[in-house]
């Protein structure tokens, strides 16, 4: 893509982007990880009670994953919006609305009687956690010094390294002896605590009144996303091809048309000229197939130990964890690699052994010990989680302040289309294994060669983090 042509910018844009510049608070950090770490311990911990909610509501528990998928869209929809919100309003209004529409939607969903009501407030949970965190992370980033980023960072990113490992214990407890609406009513007295700690800790600072809106740019954005969602999803559930590929098809045109309708536009939602920065664009690209990858295995894996092995959800569960373990426990270091190596080498061999460990994935046996197995998924998840680290530092480290708005808005919606892709690639390598599998296979090989697809496909990160700079980043990692 050539680059865009530079908008014509509001008088007052860039006075007011520097001015919601912030001192370091670590306790500001800490705040925004607990509202992420909150918003995805609901819709991950949600998974683990359909069949529940479709008993209570007297529907089979494949139709409620229709409120999941409502939440996905909102969350992907609402993030293109909640960026202008908080240049427009001001960062600290929207925060905290953004924490008191999460928190209620979550009261409202706890109380609702049939599924059409509960989708649809958990639509208006997903248009809460769409202002949240994006919001949030764009009030520590800017207030953060680029040498105190990796610190900050270290904040931000434990949400999604530990909820992945609670929420299947804390939803299923909450369902199995308490009921399915405790997985909401548990939001009550975390979003009060959190929308208190955020009327102290978030700085106020006033809004640029006078920033329009781009309806065209944003009307085609969410139209395009949603599209995309809806279509990844009915691809991930195994739905009639052909509705899947229109959704998909018509998501992409709107997409495209959105990003040459801002290229063109004179105060455009989005400043693609951000994706000069090499950095930046690299954590767009190969960043996006590396997280696409790394989402599709927890998807796999349990699969793969389930059917394919016909293991009990037990021991599955068990070995699955291995991987989430690597994931915290590695996470002391990452820092300290990114300052002792720099960000090249780290991203390039993360992804490289990331590749290496989904090819063992693919060459696993029933007969294969679950100590090798759990040793493998364990150095699987700790190259994981600093790949995941050094990409999430990076992608802002050479980043402007003036930027940061349309950069933070930009890695947030494609984050929320590499998670929902990750799971339909995932989807859909099974089922392409299972249709050209060889006739007397074993229920595995599907799976195999579901992982073998995305080692290759992880490569493409390795590739692209090759044509890395040799000092990208830099100013952040304090490697010279």
């Amino acid at each position: 893509m050539t680059p865009p042509p530079p908008p014509e910018p509001s008088p007052s844009s860039a006075p007011a982007a520097e001015s919601t510049a912030a001192p370091w608070s670590p306790r500001l950090a800490l705040l925004v990880a607990a509202t992420y770490f909150m918003e995805f311990l609901d819709g991950t911990a949600l998974s683990t009670a359909l069949p529940a909610i479709g008993n209570d509501f007297h529907v089979v528990p494949a139709d409620v994953n229709v409120a999941m998928t409502a939440y996905l869209v909102a969350v992907a929809m609402g993030i293109p919006f909640s960026s202008w919100l908080a240049e427009r309003f001001g960062p600290r209004r929207v925060f905290c609305s953004a924490i008191a529409v999460f928190t209620l939607a979550s009261l409202l969903c706890a109380l609702s009687p049939n599924l059409g009501v509960l989708t649809a407030f958990r639509a208006l949970q997903g248009f809460g956690g769409a202002m949240m965190v994006p919001v949030g992370s764009l009030v520590v980033l800017r207030g953060t010094p680029k040498d105190q980023l990796l610190k900050a960072t270290a904040y931000l990113v434990w949400p999604g390294l530990l909820a992945p490992v609670l929420a299947p214990l804390v939803g299923g407890a909450l369902t199995q002896y308490l009921s399915w609406h405790w997985i909401f009513l548990v939001n009550l007295p975390l979003g009060l605590a959190a929308f208190v700690a955020a009327l102290r800790l978030v700085p106020s600072v006033g809004g640029d009144h006078g920033r329009r809106l781009d309806w065209p740019g944003l009307a085609l954005t969410t139209a395009g996303v949603a599209a995309v969602i809806v279509g990844l999803e009915l691809l991930s559930e195994g739905r009639t091809a052909g509705w899947s590929t229109a959704a998909l098809a018509g998501g992409a045109v709107a997409l495209v048309a959105a990003v040459w309708w801002m290229r063109h536009a004179r105060r455009p939602l989005f400043d693609f000229r951000v994706l000069r920065v090499r950095t930046f664009r690299a954590t767009q690209t190969g960043g996006f197939v590396y997280r696409l990858t790394i989402m599709a295995v927890p998807f796999l894996l349990p699969l793969m130990f389930q059917d394919g092995f016909g293991w009990d959800p037990v021991r599955s569960g068990l070995l699955v964890a291995a991987v989430f373990v690597g994931n915290i426990g590695i996470k002391p270091a990452t820092s300290p690699l990114i300052r002792r190596f720099g960000f090249k080498p780290v991203l390039v061999v993360a992804a490289a052994v990331s590749a290496a460990t989904f090819a063992g994935c693919a060459l696993l046996t029933p007969s294969v010990p679950d100590l090798l197995i759990a040793a493998l998924l364990l150095v699987s998840g700790a190259f994981r989680s600093i790949g995941f680290s050094a990409y999430m530092n990076v992608q802002y480290a050479d980043v402007s302040a003036t930027q940061l708005p349309s950069a933070n808005a930009i890695a947030n919606t494609l984050v929320q289309l590499a998670a929902a892709l990750g799971v339909a690639v995932g989807a859909l390598l099974v089922r392409t294994g299972i249709a050209f599998a060889p006739t007397g296979a074993d229920h595995a090989s599907a799976y195999r060669v579901a992982f073998f697809a995305i080692a290759g496909l992880m490569l493409v990160s390795v590739a692209d983090s090759l044509l890395l700079p040799r000092h990208a980043g830099t100013e952040v990692s304090g490697r010279r």
